[in-house]
């Protein structure tokens, strides 16, 4: 039987996000229907319902940070039960075949994976529908645990910004003798300082603006160096065996390749699209350094961070809206007036 689900939706390009109720798809035996408490505000939602990647699918529900307890499962679901608390991130759904998903990069799905929303489902065709909702319903491979004792409003934004940032740190194998830094202080930015230090990695902030160094070094930046500074870059020069670039706009890479040590890479989790000014090679080639990317991460390692987040403590710096608010809030992501991740109570809704 199809669930009635109320939610917020935008309804076309460029107009502003609006009630809208809706159906879910009948629940398959595998499958696992949340309410949702909390869903995380991600600025690539603002990105999808304004249309500026890719043709989007509308009406549109947007929601990818998910946090919820499930309030029934599918006879074949063994790893969940009525009342646990979950979360759902990017992805619902992928092959399952492929090389990456058989080792658990479902991410990088060579048929592509299922998105939460903005996507369609693999089986019936259908529209995938997002988080700014009162329920969702998700195939058991595709939920994750939230571990107990975590605050779940601050658990939401764990489900991208800190999955986006966690996986290369564990990628690029992030210790205690590491030498992390992160370009750009916000919602990626912040969850990059607070895992890297955990791991217990020196951690550095980059950032244009001089009034960020108190908050750096409370999130766990033992340095914060200004961008603009030529002499600051100078004292860093070939530092750093990892640089997560969290910006999400244009910028000029080559400030940043110079501070990369012997065999170092940046990675970028931010920005997508072409890099202008073009990357000079020689600072990549005097040094065996690299540039490559990285996005979310698969199922596994996103219950790894978790359950690391749980150990330690660990959450996003929230601000809770409720849903009503949600088009104010979008506007003041764009001016960067969040200290770090807007989250929705669906108690409002």
């Amino acid at each position: 039987m199809a669930i009635k689900v109320s939610g917020y939706a935008a309804k076309a390009p460029k107009v502003k996000l609006a009630p809208l109720s809706f159906t879910r798809r009948d629940p398959r035996d595998n499958d696992v229907v949340i309410d949702i408490l909390y869903c995380g505000v991600c600025h690539s939602d603002l990105h999808q319902v304004r249309d500026d990647w890719f043709p989007g699918i509308y009406p549109m529900v947007p929601g990818h940070e998910i946090v919820g307890r499930v309030s029934s499962v599918g006879n074949k679901v063994k790893r969940f039960k009525v009342g646990d608390q979950v979360g759902v991130g990017c992805m619902v759904d992928s092959c399952q075949h492929c090389e990456a998903c058989e080792q658990g990069l479902e991410q990088y799905c060579e048929e592509a994976p299922t998105f939460t929303y903005n996507g369609h489902d693999r089986h019936d065709k259908l529209p995938t529908y997002g988080g700014y909702s009162d329920k969702i319903v998700v195939s058991d491979k595709f939920v994750v645990k939230i571990p107990k004792g975590i605050d779940l409003k601050g658990a939401a934004p764990l489900l991208c910004a800190g999955i986006t940032t966690w996986s290369p740190l564990r990628h690029w194998k992030v210790g205690k003798k590491s030498t992390v830094a992160v370009i750009g202080l916000g919602g990626l930015g912040h969850m990059a300082l607070k895992l890297a230090k955990a791991l217990g990695a020196e951690a550095t902030l980059f950032t244009r603006s001089k009034g960020k160094e108190k908050d750096a070094r409370r999130l766990g930046a033992r340095q914060v160096v200004l961008s603009t500074d030529k002499e600051q870059l100078e004292a860093v020069k070939g530092k750093f065996d990892l640089i997560i670039d969290t910006v999400p706009y244009r910028h000029d890479l080559n400030l940043y390749l110079p501070t990369l040590a012997l065999g170092g890479t940046l990675v970028l989790v931010g920005f997508l699209g072409d890099v202008d000014p073009m990357l000079n090679t020689v600072s990549l080639i005097m040094g065996r350094k690299a540039v490559a990317g990285s996005v979310i991460g698969g199922i596994k390692e996103t219950q790894e961070m978790l359950d690391f987040c749980g150990k330690h403590k660990i959450t996003s710096d929230i601000e809770v809206i409720k849903i009503q608010d949600i088009n104010e809030a979008y506007e003041r992501m764009l001016k960067s007036d969040v200290k770090y991740r807007f989250v929705i109570d669906m108690a409002s809704l």
